[in-house]
């Protein structure tokens, strides 16, 4: 099959057709024409200084406790950087993002995975961890439509995390690039405006929101520790991308940034719709919880159905999916993450009727050398 046959539920990103191109395009002009000293020039660590200032207002914080990367996922870094030691304990939701696993692995940390429900982190039992003398470092959580299950951590988890938080003095580091991209349900506030005594840090992303080759992400937490971030980044890198961030505030401060919202909101709810039918019809014993914004959805195969030589068969069939296991320190071999953000409607009904036939064609191996 050639590649240009090739279906991907692998990438979250949203397809070229629903980025606003000339609003892009409009920004950029703007960039250069009103600063072209700022939008040019090395700037300092902290970023593009108007944007930092429109984030902190979003916010409603100090813009000394914001900090503007390149990408949220270098935020991240910086912050794991600055709070976790070899050895140090971190909670993860399980499952959680791949390259949050890597990173802690990397930099020696305890990895403490804690279960994720339909309605986020299991809290009670992460209480009950606590209750037996865990003393972790921070807890990473993706609260709204998490990658790579697409749940949303509800309101009262929210506000009893928090609580676990003070009681037993560890961060809570609230991961939200998905944050704006709900198309069903209620909005929940975040962790960070619930918060009074500076236990939450929080990141956020353009690159969903404006395209993913913008890479620009950002940090806030409290100003002492954005402040040793801000000297992190200053000796990696002098400045982030100035163009980038120049370019995306004149995109946030035009009003574009609420259309091309809402175009990427409308097409991510048509194809979660798409793909919820399509599985209920070509694999109808697989278990899934339809979404309400974000980009992922998480499906569980019958046990019988080994997901490594899914991925294989699937491969064959020109269709690409990410394992289950990916995102797991173990575990996860009956299990997929599909990404809906980067493939129409029509792609989403031919994709999944392969990924069924590779499902069947595992399944008679399997039946064949039982």
């Amino acid at each position: 099959m050639s590649p240009a046959d090739s279906i991907s539920f692998a990438r979250g990103a949203p397809s070229a057709d629903i980025i606003d191109l000339d609003g892009l395009k409009e920004a950029a002009a703007r960039a250069f024409e009103d600063d072209p000293a700022g939008t040019t020039a090395y700037g300092t660590a902290i970023g593009y200084v108007p944007l930092r200032e429109w984030i902190a207002e979003k916010h409603g914080v100090e813009a000394s406790q914001v900090i503007v990367t390149n990408g949220s996922m270098q935020a991240d870094a910086f912050l794991f950087d600055a709070l976790v030691q070899p050895g140090d304990a971190v909670i993860v939701e399980r499952p959680t993002y791949d390259r949050t696993l890597l990173g802690l692995r990397e930099r020696g940390a305890d990895i403490v995975p804690v279960d994720l429900q339909s309605d986020g982190l299991d809290v009670e039992a992460l209480a009950e961890l606590l209750d037996g003398g865990l003393r972790p470092k921070l807890a990473h959580v993706i609260p709204n439509f998490q990658n790579p299950a697409g749940y949303t951590l509800s309101r009262a988890k929210r506000d009893r995390l928090l609580e676990l938080a003070r009681e037993y003095d560890f961060v809570v580091f609230e991961d939200d690039p998905y944050v704006e991209l709900r198309f069903a349900g209620q909005t929940l506030p975040t962790m960070l405006s619930l918060d009074t005594d500076g236990h939450v840090v929080y990141a956020s992303s353009f690159s969903k929101t404006v395209c993913p080759g913008i890479r620009v992400g950002y940090l806030v937490g409290p100003p002492e520790l954005i402040a040793r971030i801000v000297r992190m980044a200053t000796n990696t890198y002098i400045s982030p991308n100035m163009v980038a961030q120049s370019i995306v505030n004149q995109f946030v401060r035009s009003g574009r940034i609420q259309s091309s919202i809402e175009t990427v909101k409308a097409a991510l709810q048509e194809r979660s719709g798409r793909l919820a039918e399509a599985l209920r019809r070509e694999l109808p014993d697989a278990r899934f919880v339809p979404t309400e914004g974000g980009y992922f959805m998480w499906v569980d195969l019958p046990e019988d159905v080994d997901v490594d030589a899914v991925f294989t068969a699937a491969g064959e069939r020109g269709v690409a999916i990410v394992k289950g296991s990916d995102f797991l320190l173990e575990g996860g071999q009956h299990s997929m993450r599909l990404a809906y953000s980067g493939v129409t409607p029509e792609q989403i009904d031919e994709g999944v009727q392969r990924l069924a036939d590779a499902v069947r064609a595992v399944r008679g191996v399997a039946q064949t050398t039982a």
